[in-house]
């Protein structure tokens, strides 16, 4: 593709390395900046470098946050006794956007994939592991909220061997989702029906 100018290419170059944009995309956002006021672009490009070297990680759950706590770890109001063990943060979007769940989460980080070369000390395993035993009991129930996926299913399964020697109910949403599917693209009610119907984990 010819560009007018090597700016414009450069910025085409930069926005389509997003995943899901394309050049066309990204040459028609670039050319939408350039009508709008400077202080538009200048917001958006403050926006993005805040975002990177202020965003934080939750201590508790590793959920994105504003500060060392995030606002669901921090509520009185959630329950205690349940931890939803999801992939990443649009996973517990997706679910907390059903209402049908009160209780805390656990971000992973991933899923144990060979093919991509991520295994379970690249994720927040060992994490989960100590937030359970710090509980001290009061940490009744987990829940597997993971993609119905190989990959998921490999991680589910790690996952119910790690926490064998707890006294805990080890559930995972029911299969309202379809097998292959991504989590952050069922519609709410299937998500949350998956989440109230959830099933205990069978690892056999």
């Amino acid at each position: 593709m010819e560009y007018p100018s090597k700016l414009i290419e450069r910025a085409v170059e930069e926005i389509s390395r997003l995943p899901g944009i394309g050049k066309k995309t990204a040459l028609r956002l670039a050319l939408h900046l350039l009508k709008e006021p400077v202080s538009t672009s200048e917001a958006l490009g403050q926006s993005i470098v805040e975002l990177r070297k202020q965003i934080k990680y939750c201590k508790t759950c590793m959920n994105i946050a504003d500060s060392d706590v995030c606002g669901i770890c921090a509520s009185h109001r959630r329950e205690e006794s349940t931890i939803c063990v999801v992939e990443d943060t649009r996973d517990v979007l997706a679910i907390e956007n059903t209402s049908q769940y009160n209780g805390l989460y656990h971000v992973l980080g991933g899923v144990i994939s060979p093919i991509e070369g991520v295994g379970p000390d690249e994720l927040n395993i060992e994490q989960l592991i100590e937030r359970i035993k710090s509980s001290k009991g009061i940490v009744s129930e987990i829940i597997f909220a993971l993609s119905p996926t190989m990959e998921g299913d490999t991680t589910a399964f790690y996952l119910t061997k790690q926490l064998k020697d707890f006294n805990i109910k080890i559930s995972t949403i029911a299969r309202g989702i379809p097998i292959g599917g991504e989590l952050e693209y069922a519609d709410e009610i299937t998500l949350g029906r998956s989440i109230t119907s959830r099933t205990t984990y069978n690892q056999e």
